[in-house]
């Protein structure tokens, strides 16, 4: 087998190698430096398959090689990071800060899922594991550097992370119609207006955070929150 066919999984191994990283750096306490790794395998997932398109590299091992990455980057991490996010605001170790763990089974539920369900070939029934992810990541990279802020209030108390893990995880099980923003050729107009209304907040985001003197990550967190209460609302309408 030629080089080429091989490069989509060398950089799929890459994304396995930050969420590692990203690991090593939650057990430090440094949940930033865990969103950053988290950040990059995520940049990684979308080159593996950008790659494997323009190289015409498909292959079963490249596709089982992607979701094992992505439960280590996108299921164990996350839920290691707000594990240790409750442990760090709460300055507690009981079992309610061990639930966020259920992210990472969930996580894997999802993979499994994805990987045999043909109906997904152009568009999600559930939430993708690196949404809910990123949205975990940016939740503790913001509580870290605005440990003051509204939201780190939340996370001191006993409720908020481990009903946001259960909610989450759920979302990844679901059967909830979720777009992707892989672009295909019989796109329809309405998933065209969906993709740019999720930008636009993006951007909207960004300014605000720019303006008001937030973290960067903020507008992360409403980016992806913004994507699933927008999907919910798209399948409650059946839009």
């Amino acid at each position: 087998m030629a080089f080429r066919k091989h490069i989509p999984n060398l950089i799929t191994s890459m994304n396995l190698v930050c969420g590692l990283i990203g690991v090593i750096m939650v057990f430090r306490s440094r949940l930033d430096l865990a969103f950053y790794c988290m950040l990059a395998a995520a940049v990684f997932d979308f080159l593996d398959g950008f790659a494997a398109r323009l190289l015409d590299a498909y292959s079963d091992t490249g596709k089982e090689l992607d979701s094992l990455c992505d439960l280590v980057s996108f299921g164990v991490l996350p839920g290691l990071m707000l594990c240790i996010l409750m442990q760090t605001f709460r300055f507690s170790d009981g079992w309610l800060c061990w639930l966020p763990l259920v992210l990472a089974v969930f996580s894997a539920l999802r993979l499994a899922k994805f990987n045999v369900d043909a109906r997904q070939a152009h568009g999600f029934l559930g939430l993708p594991t690196p949404a809910a992810a990123l949205l975990c990541g940016a939740l503790c990279c913001y509580c870290c550097h605005a440990p003051v802020e509204f939201l780190s209030t939340w996370v001191a108390g006993p409720v908020f992370v481990p009903l946001l893990s259960v909610i989450l995880s759920a979302l990844l099980v679901c059967e909830i119609p979720m777009f992707s923003f892989k672009m295909h050729k019989d796109d329809s107009r309405m998933l065209q207006v969906k993709r740019m209304t999720l930008v636009a907040f993006i951007l909207a985001a960004v300014v605000f955070c720019l303006v008001a003197g937030h973290h960067w990550s903020l507008a992360v967190l409403l980016g992806f929150l913004f994507y699933v209460l927008n999907n919910l609302v798209y399948a409650l309408f059946k839009l």
